[in-house]
């Protein structure tokens, strides 16, 4: 396996969060798994909640500015992505959504995807399979059959303990390393004709 990019998503208000705890503990477990197997993995990490005023401007101007630019690129041009969310409202948060909706819609077709999140209790852990599932599923993306939802019980819990975290986290990782694998690397997008999408629709009213 040559050298693949994984970036990480995470969606997580506060600082520190346990959603950029358990997004570093899948990277760190996805990059040992990559090593494993002969590969080596750079991952790359976007916290959403430094973008969050300039993905709110995106939206009404129509312009991102350079940093949520960058972000887009980096998560359309990786090979694989980690995505992980807090759970609002029993659902991703309205910041993860709002990041994802400017993400071009083919980008992450047949791209790896392991999907995470965090929440107050366990009875929240059905959003992986009702709300993070059928999103990823609707960009293409090949979604690793591993999702990961961690609860204030499964932190630090032992071998016996409730959730047993760690082991599914190293199980998630060993998949995105086998899905990564068998993937074709990813090819930075391409714009049609050479012209930016702002132009196209431009050309459209005229």
């Amino acid at each position: 396996m040559s050298e693949r990019t994984i970036t990480v998503v995470s969606a997580g208000l506060a600082r520190p969060s346990s959603s950029r705890l358990l997004a570093d503990q899948l990277a760190a477990a996805a990059g040992r798994a990559v090593a494993d197997a002969g590969g080596l993995a750079s991952i790359e990490v976007i916290e959403l909640r430094d973008l969050a005023v300039d993905i709110a401007n995106r939206f009404v101007t129509g312009y991102a500015a350079p940093r949520l630019a960058a972000a887009l690129r980096q998560v359309e041009e990786a090979d694989a992505l980690i995505a992980v969310t807090p759970v609002f409202s029993a659902s991703y948060s309205g910041l993860f959504k709002s990041f994802f909706d400017l993400v071009d819609n083919k980008a992450l077709e047949g791209k790896p995807v392991l999907m995470g999140a965090t929440g107050g209790t366990s009875r929240h852990s059905m959003v992986l399979d009702f709300a993070l599932r059928p999103l990823f599923s609707y960009l293409r993306a090949s979604v690793v059959p591993t999702a990961v939802y961690a609860a204030p019980e499964d932190w630090g819990a032992g071998e016996n303990g409730v959730g047993q975290l760690s082991g599914r986290i190293a199980r998630a990782g060993r998949e995105l390393s086998e899905a990564l694998g068998t993937a074709r690397p990813a090819h930075p997008r391409r714009e049609v004709d050479g012209a930016s999408f702002e132009d196209l629709m431009a050309g459209l009213s005229r």
